[in-house]
């Protein structure tokens, strides 16, 4: 079991994380279904202009997973509060080696304590097309189905 340091930042230091969302950008585009296409086309640059604009209209933070003995980040859980108060796991991974360890859990309890001390009235994540199987993970945290949100593919539209 490895002996994992945690640390907490915010928008400043996105680019650390660059190369897990890219393994979960691969993730996600093997996983999902009608929209492959998006996951090839998203970039990390795009992904961190979003959160740009998260953090510039509310909180941003940034909790991460240190292997100290691998010398290298290999987790991370992106989570955002809004100026209403809204709290969402925004984005979370963590390499396939060290999963089962209860990291990915202490990245996303971390988060979820951050948004309750700043007042969250709600809390969500989303989940994508093809990873329902994550679902089971967000239960632990008393996350649950409560809407599900068709979106129209753009080269499926009706003339």
């Amino acid at each position: 079991m490895a002996q994992i340091e945690y640390r907490t930042t915010d928008i400043r230091d996105i680019e650390l994380i660059r190369p897990l969302w890219l393994q979960l950008n691969e993730h996600h585009h093997a996983k999902a279904g009608i929209f492959r296409s998006h996951y090839e086309q998203m970039s990390f640059d795009d992904r961190k202009k979003y959160f740009e604009g998260v953090a510039g209209k509310g909180s941003l933070r940034l909790d991460l997973a240190w292997d100290p003995k691998a010398g290298r980040f290999v987790g991370y859980c992106v989570s955002s509060l809004s100026e209403d108060k809204n709290g969402e796991i925004e984005s979370v991974f963590l390499e396939h080696a060290y999963r089962g360890q209860g990291i990915g859990s202490a990245l996303v309890l971390r988060a979820l304590a951050w948004m309750d001390e700043c007042g969250a009235s709600r809390k969500r994540v989303s989940v994508g097309d093809g990873n329902e199987e994550a679902w089971k993970f967000y239960e632990k945290f008393g996350f649950y189905p409560r809407m599900t949100i068709l979106e129209q593919k753009s080269d499926n539209r009706m003339n």
